[in-house]
């Protein structure tokens, strides 16, 4: 019976952890302009002061929403503060290649249907200025190595 309720507990234990760890997820896609024009003073500089990412924003707001939206991004999981002296020092959480991942999947859902063909078909549009040859080369190159990896089924 013991050894049940015990189980029992470890299950609701994970559940939470998983429940916790979805939810940062779900929060981390969900970032305003202001809010990740933030993240990008922080990946930048690696970790800033409140008054630090306020004198590194456009059009800057006030201390007070800087502040503000500081604590919002780390209600959300994406920040972490340590104390200073009297002063918090912000830093990412979340790394920047998870970060341009997340970025990029919005970016595709929002304005290409989810369709990466779609991007690429933008990019490669002449109305907006051509690639260069050394840009269309590299792309190649990538959708070689693309081909030939495991994970997509090629021979490498």
């Amino acid at each position: 019976m013991r050894f049940l309720l015990h189980l029992n507990r470890v299950f609701l234990v994970f559940r939470v952890k998983v429940r916790k760890r979805t939810q940062m997820a779900a929060n981390e896609t969900e970032l305003s302009r202001r809010e990740r024009q933030v993240m990008d003073v922080l990946y930048q500089r690696n970790r800033a002061t409140a008054r630090e990412v306020l004198e590194a924003l456009p059009d800057r707001p006030q201390y007070s929403a800087v502040r503000s939206l500081l604590a919002v991004l780390e209600e959300k999981g994406v920040v972490k503060h340590t104390r200073e002296s009297r002063k918090y020092v912000y830093e990412p959480t979340v790394s920047p290649v998870r970060a341009r991942k997340g970025a990029l999947k919005r970016l595709l859902a929002t304005f290409f249907d989810g369709s990466p063909e779609q991007l690429v078909q933008s990019l490669l549009d002449p109305v907006d200025g051509p690639l260069s040859a050394a840009e269309v080369a590299r792309v190649r190159q990538l959708l070689d190595e693309h081909d030939a990896s495991p994970q997509t089924g090629g021979t490498p």
